[in-house]
Formats: structure tokens, C-alpha cells, sequence
């Protein structure tokens, strides 16, 4: 066995010659991607890696095999070839053709993804990897295996928050997380000294106890390989941070020119650190090879890169997509609608479907803000679960909802968990809408079905309660929006607890909206119990009343005052209780205004560009000569919900404005 001793780094030559092929190989992938994207030939857009090409190498050589996960940022095309992805799938990629990984020219060049390496799919969004690789890497501390995680980053994502929520939460739980930033002192054009504070992400990030953190030369071999072996050996007691200082020696993309922030000096400094030129040194001072032995190697290698290209020129480009490619296939199993059980509010019914969901499923795992222990939620919701299975599987997180979504995006990868994540009020979610609507909701469609995310998300929400502006919020239509996103919003207990658990069931991501103002009202909402096995399947409507002389439409806590309304009227009204918002259940909204010729779309939300806005349009597209009358919409006023009871009722729909909607649409 011939051994390297000189650096002290206990590699066998064969390896370290090894390494340097794929070093090399970066390199020329990347400078013939350049000419081939002004070829016409299928991609256009290129992402420099000059001079990130040694550091991530290194990381993906040594971290080869199933133990170990990648989420590399884009110019990260070094650590995905030395995990071991091929060429020629690379290359393919940026041609923007048909082949199994790294989106099939759904996304742009470098946006990896290929599940036989442990890639997940990544993304354009600076920094949104970070949360999901700490989510990846709590799956793997509550499963007890021994597995790491590795995430880089350009120094310009440390100024995303969720740079720093990742390194909060990976060292509060000790998590084999190994960050990296590949440091190359611009974010485009924006120098460091005006994106760090200090100019040192090392010193900022030595703040997180737990972490541990250093800054080495990421062109420089020895150090690099050093780093990395003892960030893997460590990696069982906690998470590592490394800042690799490396050169940015190309241009940010084929869309940038340096030479308008770039001064001379820098490009001669940046040129003079190459770290390609300087492993060859290395590999010379050390005896490994002679020069004639590397100048052949090289040219054996610009071959291979060439016929690597052939190969991806011959796969042909995807020609259609359709909404069907943004979920998983899923066939609901048979279901059992009894209600046999003593009644409950649906307060205790969600509470009921998490434990029982829990009891059958060690995969299932609760968390959120104050969801742990006694306290068991704002609502008391999850009360309980810690109690009944431990801390590992119903668990507290920092008050930070970006961190929730990317830990319920990333728990959701390893194949065994189905993470149901609360955010404590809907009104909150958007700090966390980044990860919600640019990664969960599309991560199948760009993935080309590669992953999956069995995921749920529990949002209360919805006003009449005097929550103000930030407690009363109803979201609907902005989840419906997304492609990708499976929304439900129950009515009642039963449907809360057979929904809920088709939502577990799904193999897609749903969001789980409960109306607050619903969850111990017994009048409606109170019901019998359905049992363990009873589902109601996400893109049902309900029938909850017939009539024939108009329908209403309506979910959340405006149908139980339609429903209140109209068993007091003596009009034959027939209520359609929508259940799932996306996809919505358009053949039963059809079916009822076909038998009624009149229709009322009722929701709590604003009017303007409310969900019922599109049910109208589509009733109008589809169903417009059996109208007998317009399509009449209730909505809430255009404005925030007041804190003032007076106030409140002014903005949000009240049962005297329902009923006179109801009286004039029946005599029109």
C-alpha cells in the first residue's frame, strides 16, 4: 500500500489520484458547458465552479456512500461528482434534457438532485437547503443511525436568516450536520465587507455553543482533507461548520460580467490561487506523478469529458408536462363512514387521529412552537403525545417558522418519518413561506417524481374570536394558489379526524387549515367519533344538506352559520361543504348548481380574489346555462380584522347579511 505521509493525511496514492481526476473533470465539465451553452443545443445558462472545484470533491470523495447526505448549493458541482454522480447526467442537465436525475430540465443547470446518491432535490433559493439539511439530520438522531449530513453554501447565503436558524437548531440538538461555506468573497458583486459584519463568518458563527467552527485555505489539499476527516469523525457528537476560503475565477454565471466590479488585481489574485493548478503542484512535490504521467492524464480525461457530452446530447428533452406531475400518485383505501363513537368537538377529534396515527406509526412525529409536554399547544391540541411517546417523536422548536417547514421538509426525505408540523397561527406562516410555496410545495414536479414529501402542516386559523389583525387570518386562497400544496379545511369533529388521517396517508405535502372559532363549538361542529380505521378521502366535497332551490359553497365557520340559516328558512337549500379547497371537488359543486340553477359562494376571507372567486369562475365556465341568477359571492371586507368586537362583526360575514343573500337570490 503505498501511503502518503508527507501532509499526514493516510491516503493511499490510487485515492489521491483519484481525487484529482475528478478535480480535473469539474473543471473541464465546467469550461466546456461554457462553449456548449452558446450552441443552441438546449441550455443556455451556465454556473461558473471555477475555483470551488477541490473543496467539494473532497467532500463528496470522502463522504461516498449510503451514511451519507448532500444538499450542495449550486456551485457545488465538485461535491456531486465526487459522491458519484455521472458526467454525463450532469451534462445532460444543463442541456436541459430527458434523464432520470437533477430535474430532467425542469430547473435550471446545477440544481442537483439524484436519490441513489443521497442528493436531495435543490433549488434556486439561496440558503433554503441549510433548514432542510438540519431536518434531514433530526430524522436521522430520532431514527439513532449513524448517518451525516453535509450542506455548502456560497459566503453571500450566510446573511439568509436561515443560515443562522440552521446552525441555532443543529447545535441545540448536537446534529451530525456538517455545513460548509465556500467562501469566494462576492455574492455576485457585492463584496464581503459589505455583506458580513467584521468581514469573518467564523467569528460570527463561533457564537452557536455546540458548533464546532474553522476556517481553513479551500485550495489547499492537505487542509482540506484534514478538515473533513475530522468534521465526519465528529460529526456523532455534534455539528461543524467550515469556511473555505477559495477564489471565485469565473464569472457568477453567463449572465454576469466581473470586469464591472472586479478590479485587475483581483482577477490575477484569484487566478494565482487556482486550486486545480495547485493540487497538481502538490501531486508533484509529493512524488506521485511526473509531469508527462499528468499532462497525459489530463488530455485522458478532456476525452472522457467529450464523450461524456456525446452520450447527454443523445438523450431527448421532456415535451409535456401536466398538473398531475406535481403529485405522487396516491389511491385512497377504503373507507368506513360509521360515527358510532360518544361525541367529541374537533378539538379532541385531531387530538384523537394524532394519537391514534402515533400508535400505528413510529414514522409519525409532532412538533412545533410550545406543542411539547403538558402545554401541548396554545389550543391544547397536542396535549399528551410527549407524555405518551417521548420527546423524540413530540417535540418544541425555537419560535421560527422558517425552521419549522425546513425541518418538515427535510424530516419528510429519509423514507420514514411523516412529520406533522404545527404553526401556531396561520397568520405566521409567512416567515416561513419561502420554504412552503419555492421548495415543499414543488419538490415532486422539480424532482420529476425523484422525491416525495409525506408531510402534514397544521395551521389554526380564522377570525370571530377577537384575535385581531395576527389571530385571524384565513389563507386559504393563498395556499390554493401553489401548485404542489394539498389544502384541506374541515368543519366539523368527524371530518377533522378522517381527513387528518388521510392527510398522514398522503404521500404528498398537505396543509391542514382548522378554524379556531370551530374547535369546541358543539352545536355544528360536536360529532360522533369515527373510528381508528375511518378516512374521508382529501379531494371529497360534502353534500351536508339537499335542496333544489339553490346551493351554497362555503367551508369554515361561515357554513355553520349558511347551515344555521337554512334549516330556519323555509327554502330548499342544498349546502355543499367544500372539505378540501385544492384539489377542490369541482363535479359535486357542478352536480348541485346543475340541480338548483342558483348558487352562493360563501367564505370568511377577503372578497377580492377570495377562493371563492375561482369557484365562481369555474361554475361559470362550466355550468352557465343552468344558472337561473347570478353567482352570488359573500366574502369578508377588503381590510384586517379589527381586535373590536363591533369591529369585527363589520369586516367579517355576520348570519343577517347570509340571510338576505339567501332571501334574494331565491326570489330573483
Amino acid at each position: 500500500m503505498n501511503v502518503v505521509t508527507a501532509s499526514s493525511l493516510f491516503l493511499e496514492k490510487e485515492k489521491i489520484l483519484e481525487i484529482f481526476q475528478l478535480v480535473y473533470i469539474t473543471q473541464v465539465i465546467d469550461e466546456k458547458t461554457a462553449l456548449l451553452g452558446k450552441q443552441n443545443k438546449g441550455g443556455t445558462f451556465h454556473l461558473s465552479s471555477r475555483g470551488h472545484e477541490l473543496i467539494g470533491v473532497c467532500a463528496g470523495y470522502l463522504m461516498r456512500g449510503d451514511s451519507y447526505w448532500g444538499l450542495p448549493y449550486y456551485r457545488d458541482r465538485g461535491y456531486v461528482l465526487g459522491k458519484g454522480c455521472k458526467p454525463s447526467e450532469l451534462i445532460a442537465s444543463f442541456l436541459a434534457r430527458d434523464i432520470q436525475n437533477h430535474s430532467s430540465g425542469r430547473q435550471m443547470p446545477d440544481h442537483f438532485s439524484d436519490k441513489k446518491c443521497k442528493i436531495p432535490c435543490q433549488s434556486s433559493v439561496v440558503g433554503s437547503q441549510l433548514l432542510q439539511a438540519v431536518g434531514i439530520g433530526e430524522g436521522i438522531r430520532n431514527r439513532g443511525v449513524n448517518e451525516v449530513v453535509y450542506v455548502s453554501i456560497g459566503d453571500g447565503g450566510t446573511s439568509q436568516g436561515d443560515f443562522h436558524e440552521a446552525l441555532n437548531f443543529a447545535s441545540l440538538h448536537s446534529l451530525p450536520v456538517i455545513f460548509v461555506v465556500q467562501d469566494n468573497n462576492w455574492a455576485i458583486s457585492v463584496p464581503k465587507k459589505e455583506q458580513t459584519a467584521g468581514g469573518s463568518i467564523a467569528k460570527i458563527a463561533r457564537g452557536y455553543e455546540g458548533l464546532r467552527v474553522s476556517e481553513i485555505d479551500g485550495c489547499d489539499f492537505s487542509s482540506v482533507i484534514k478538515s473533513f476527516k475530522e468534521a465526519i469523525t465528529r460529526a456523532k457528537s455534534g455539528p461543524s461548520l467550515i469556511v473555505a476560503n477559495v477564489p471565485r475565477i469565473g464569472p457568477h454565471s453567463s449572465s454576469d460580467d466581473p470586469k464591472k466590479y472586479k478590479e485587475d488585481l483581483d482577477f490575477t489574485a484569484d487566478t494565482n490561487r487556482d486550486p486545480v493548478k495547485q493540487f497538481e503542484n502538490w501531486i508533484l512535490e509529493n512524488h506521485l506523478m511526473e509531469q508527462s504521467q499528468l499532462d497525459l492524464l489530463k488530455e485522458e480525461i478532456i476525452d472522457e469529458v467529450s464523450a461524456a457530452i456525446l452520450l447527454a446530447e443523445e438523450s431527448d428533452f421532456e415535451r409535456e408536462v401536466s398538473e398531475n406531475d406535481c403529485f405522487k400518485p396516491h389511491l385512497e383505501k377504503a373507507y368506513i363512514l360509521s360515527g358510532q363513537g360518544d361525541e367529541v368537538v374537533m378539538s379532541t377529534a385531531i387530538n384523537h387521529a394524532l394519537i391514534e396515527e402515533m400508535q400505528s406509526d413510529e414514522g409519525v412525529i409532532v412538533f412545533g412552537q410550545d406543542v411539547a409536554r403538558e402545554k401541548g399547544g396554545v389550543f391544547g391540541l397536542t396535549q399528551t403525545l410527549t407524555e405518551k411517546f417521548g420527546e423524540n417523536r413530540c417535540f418544541n422548536t425555537p419560535l421560527a417558522e422558517s425552521t419549522i417547514m425546513g425541518l418538515v421538509l427535510g424530516l419528510s426525505l429519509d423514507g420514514f418519518h411523516k412529520p406533522i408540523a404545527e404553526i401556531q397561527f396561520a397568520d405566521y406562516i409567512w416567515t416561513g413561506i419561502n420554504q412552503l410555496f419555492n421548495e415543499i410545495s414543488s419538490y415532486y414536479f422539480r424532482s420529476k417524481g425523484e422525491w416525495n414529501l409525506p408531510l402534514v402542516i397544521r395551521m389554526p386559523c380564522g377570525g370571530y374570536i377577537q384575535g385581531g389583525p395576527y389571530h385571524s387570518q384565513c389563507i386559504e386562497a393563498f395556499l390554493a394558489h401553489v401548485p404542489g400544496l394539498k389544502v384541506v379545511f374541515p368543519s366539523n369533529a368527524e371530518d377533522a379526524k378522517r381527513v387528518l388521517k388521510a392527510a398522514i396517508h398522503d404521500p404528498n405535502p398537505v396543509v391542514f387549515l382548522e378554524h379556531k372559532a370551530l374547535y369546541r363549538q358543539r352545536v355544528f361542529a360536536a360529532r360522533k367519533e369515527p373510528a381508528q380505521n375511518e378516512i374521508f378521502p382529501i379531494g371529497k366535497a360534502k353534500v351536508i344538506k339537499e335542496g333544489d332551490a339553490l346551493t351554497i359553497v362555503s367551508w369554515g365557520m361561515p357554513l355553520v352559520m349558511a347551515y344555521e340559516i337554512a334549516k330556519e328558512l323555509d327554502i330548499s337549500i342544498e349546502i355543499v361543504d367544500l372539505v378540501t379547497i385544492a384539489p377542490v371537488d369541482i363535479e359535486t359543486i357542478l352536480a348541485s348548481v346543475k340541480k338548483t340553477g342558483k348558487v352562493l359562494v360563501l367564505h370568511e376571507a377577503p372578497k377580492r380574489c377570495g377562493f371563492g372567486a375561482e369557484i365562481a369562475a369555474i361554475i361559470s365556465e362550466k355550468a352557465f346555462e343552468y344558472l337561473d341568477a347570478p353567482i352570488m359571492r359573500i366574502g369578508g371586507k377588503n381590510v384586517p380584522v379589527p381586535y373590536s368586537k363591533e369591529l369585527e362583526n363589520c369586516v367579517l360575514p355576520q348570519k343577517q347579511e347570509i340571510r338576505e343573500a339567501i332571501l334574494a337570490l331565491a326570489t330573483f
